[in-house]
């Protein structure tokens, strides 16, 4: 009766203590995945991203993006790339880029890893991700920018 006891009360206290930040994982079509620290943020925190098994010749944008319809491109997205590829808002890995990208596209780790911070605003331009559905995203860069097949969302919440 004890270990019965024991375990509801176990059970319970695991269903009471799910934080509304805990990291969420998200796989996508070729057995890649991203995980994020949090997904209920205020705007300007920083969101640990987490990628793994991503294929290292397709280079990827990490960012924050309006959720598109089903087969559209992931757009606008928040942050860009600038020259110095320090903003903190987005990131481009590719462990080939072409000429003018290297220093700018950050290397996969081995493996297809990478793990960033990203700044997370509720503002991409003048559309508010408090009132419109927005992720972490994950999309193929711009040599392969028709593909969707490496897109993956993870919505974020903003808290008011």
């Amino acid at each position: 009766m004890k270990k019965a006891i024991v375990i509801a009360a176990s059970a319970l206290a695991l269903l009471g203590s799910s934080p509304a930040h805990a990291a969420v994982k998200v796989a996508g079509q070729h057995g890649e995945y991203i995980t994020a620290s949090s997904t209920k943020i205020s705007s300007g925190s920083k969101v640990t991203v987490t990628g793994k098994n991503f294929d290292e010749t397709v280079g990827i944008y990490l960012g924050l993006c309006v959720i598109p319809q089903k087969g559209k491109v992931p757009t606008p997205c928040g942050g860009g790339i600038n020259k110095q590829g320090v903003s903190g808002a987005s990131h481009w890995i590719s462990s080939n880029p072409p000429p003018y990208g290297v220093g700018l596209a950050q290397p996969y780790l081995p493996g297809g890893r990478f793990t960033y911070s990203i700044v997370l605003s509720k503002k991409i331009g003048k559309i508010d991700c408090s009132k419109v559905a927005c992720a972490i995203t994950v999309r193929a860069d711009h040599l392969n920018s028709n593909d969707r097949s490496f897109d993956i969302f993870i919505p974020v919440t903003f808290k008011k």
